[in-house]
Order: C-alpha cells, then structure tokens, then sequence
C-alpha cells in the first residue's frame, strides 16, 4: 500500500489500540488525531503514535483516507456533521462501536451512506483509555464490517484488505443482525456480571464474607463489571430494544432453571450443565473475541520467605512480564496457590515451560 493519511476521533482503547497497529505496520502512514482529553493527546504524541494532535476538528483532516470515529457509542454520531467538509470521494468513514444501528441511520439521514462502513473490532479489555491501549489488542481478534447500502464494493475490499493487514479478521455484516449478535454475546454478559456483583454486594454480610470469600470462578464471571460505566450506559441506552428482549429470554431461562431446581428434576439439571459444558467446550479458542481473553496459570509454591520473588526473578531475568500475580486464598474452582497472569499467550507459554525447568508444578487453565 501507498502511504496514507489516517484520522481518529477520540483515542481510548479501541482507537488507540488501532492507532498502535497502523504505526507499527505501517510506520510510514500519518495520523491525526483529536481527542477531548489532552493528557491522551500528549501521551500519544510522546510515544510518536500520532504525527499531528488537534484540540478540536480541524483543516488537519483534510485528504484523509481513513476517518476513525472512536469515541464513545453516543458521541460518534455528533461528530458527523464536524466531518462534512472533509469528506470526498476515496475516503472511508468508519466507527469502532459496540451498537451500530444509531449511527447507521444517521449517517442514512445525513446522507453519507457512500462514505461510510461501520466498524467494530472484537476486542477489548476491562480497562480502559489510551494507556492500556497496545498494537496487537485486535490481532486474531473478528473485526466486523457493517457497510452501508450505497458504499461502493472497492470501499468494503479496500476496507477488508486494510483490516487483514493488521492482523484482525474481518467478517462483513447486515448491521441489524451485528447488533442482535453482540446484544447477546457482548452486551447480555455485561449485564449479567454487573447485577451479579451488585447481588453479592447488596447480599453480603456486615462483615463482608461474600467479597473475602468469593472464588476464582465467581471472579472470572464478574470480571467484565470492571469495564468504563460511561460506555455500558451509552450500549445499554443505543442496543436498547435488542436488550430487552434478549433479556427477556434470558429471565426465562432462569425461571426455567429455578423450577428445575425446585421440581428436583435431577435428569433436566444434569442436562442443563452437560448441554452448556459441551457448548462452551466446543467455542473455538483460536480467536480473540468481544471479552478479552486473559492468560493466568496457577502454581504450587512452598510457603517461605522469598517464593513469590523466586519466581519473579526467573521470569524477569527471561524477558517474561508478569501483568498481575496473588495468592489464592479460595481454591474452590483452581488448583495451584499462586496465580500469575500475563499480557499475552506468548509470555504465558514461555513461562510454563520456564518454570516447569526449575520444577514448579504448574497449572493451566
């Protein structure tokens, strides 16, 4: 490809996860970028990510290529018309949100279907804003195209070719079928982990046994209710009918699962769990999806002075970062007393066989 000249609005994760991966594949591209925050604009200008950072959308934007709209879901569609005198003909439009039927129909009413193709990588984390951004964040990771009815088809391949290019698998979608897909297997699960965290908090004991006492797999459930509120509130609010009546199917599976219990039907419950372990054990692992995979293994340590900093020291001293590491205190659902999580599976990987060299029993999940 020909150097290029990209734009983003707003540079939080998504936008600067994606900014990261055309700077480190394309080194040559120059990017522009405005964002409400300018401790991010500075971040990202510090860190040679973007050539030029704009306080507001400017004359910057002229002759772009790609446009990418990466503020939250509610925002973008205020930025369409800020964007008008910079469209022409060879520049695609796009957007990296979660719900794609609102701005689709105002990009319909503004009458801009031939610029633009949403967007919605698959990928994500439970932090957020530009400092937990990276360049590999959407490798592997579905990459959906939802185009308009008038984009022309050298746009979608030139779109397509572009996402493949870095690393991300695109799959092109009608995007009222994108939104019912991800109300489920994004949005649902979201709220799910929310409520069962408020449940628990609204539950717990005075002295708080729940929350000390709560095991791997309740964590590993909840762990997206850690996600930006600010986001969730503007998917729950642009995927609203979707919602709803996912969850209203939802709650229906839960009255079900409770009369199950109170009918003590012990065939029903006993399919009930076996159904849903073959099902999850039949999703392919090959792929990033909507809720960010995270790479933990578990290990027996003695318990003496030094263990933890033993295992530190081997890791470090292989260029193995460590992202998080704790005792469990609750082994109900993990194996293993020391938990490390890392950044990515290559380090995982290195790490297993690191420490099963120097003996440690190791544990993956």
């Amino acid at each position: 490809m020909n150097s290029k000249k990209i734009g983003f609005i707003g540079l939080g994760l998504i936008g600067g996860s994606i900014a990261k991966a055309i700077r480190f594949y394309y080194p040559d591209y120059e990017i522009v970028a405005f964002d409400y925050n300018k401790e991010t604009l500075a971040a990202a200008t510090r860190e040679s990510v973007i050539h030029v950072a704009c306080t507001s959308i400017d004359d910057n934007f002229m002759r772009c290529d790609y446009i990418f709209l990466c503020a939250p879901a509610g925002f973008n569609t205020s930025y369409l018309d800020q964007l008008l005198p910079y469209l022409h003909r060879n520049l695609i439009l796009t957007d990296v949100g979660s719900v794609k039927t609102p701005i689709h129909k105002e990009v319909t009413r503004l009458g801009l279907e031939e610029y633009f193709i949403g967007g919605h990588p698959m990928a994500g984390s439970e932090k957020s804003g530009f400092a937990n951004s990276r360049p590999l964040l959407i490798e592997n990771a579905y990459f959906i195209l939802t185009p308009s009815e008038k984009t022309p088809k050298v746009k979608i391949d030139s779109y397509t070719a572009f996402v493949e290019s870095l690393h991300a698998i695109p799959l092109v979608l009608d995007y009222h079928l994108h939104d019912q897909i991800t109300g489920t297997i994004s949005h649902l699960p979201h709220i799910v982990a929310a409520s069962l965290v408020n449940f628990v908090r609204d539950t717990d004991t005075s002295d708080e046994l729940m929350k000390h006492l709560a095991a791997g797999g309740f964590k590993d459930i909840t762990r997206i209710a850690s996600s930006s509120p600010t986001m969730w509130e503007h998917i729950c609010i642009q995927n609203k009918e979707n919602i709803s009546h996912i969850l209203d199917n939802y709650i229906q599976t839960l009255i079900q699962a409770k009369e199950l219990i109170d009918r003590e039907l012990t065939k029903n419950i006993y399919d009930m769990f076996d159904h849903s372990r073959n099902y999850r054990n039949s999703m392919p692992e090959s792929s990033a999806g909507l809720i960010q995979k995270f790479f933990c293994i578990y290990c027996d340590i003695p318990d003496e002075s030094g263990a933890i900093a033993t295992i530190a020291t081997i890791l470090a001293s292989n260029a193995v970062n460590i992202k998080n590491v704790g005792i469990v205190h609750n082994r109900e659902f993990e194996e293993g007393v020391l938990r490390i999580e890392f950044y990515d599976e290559t380090s995982l990987d290195k790490a297993v066989i690191l420490l099963k060299r120097h003996r440690y029993v190791i544990y993956e999940r």
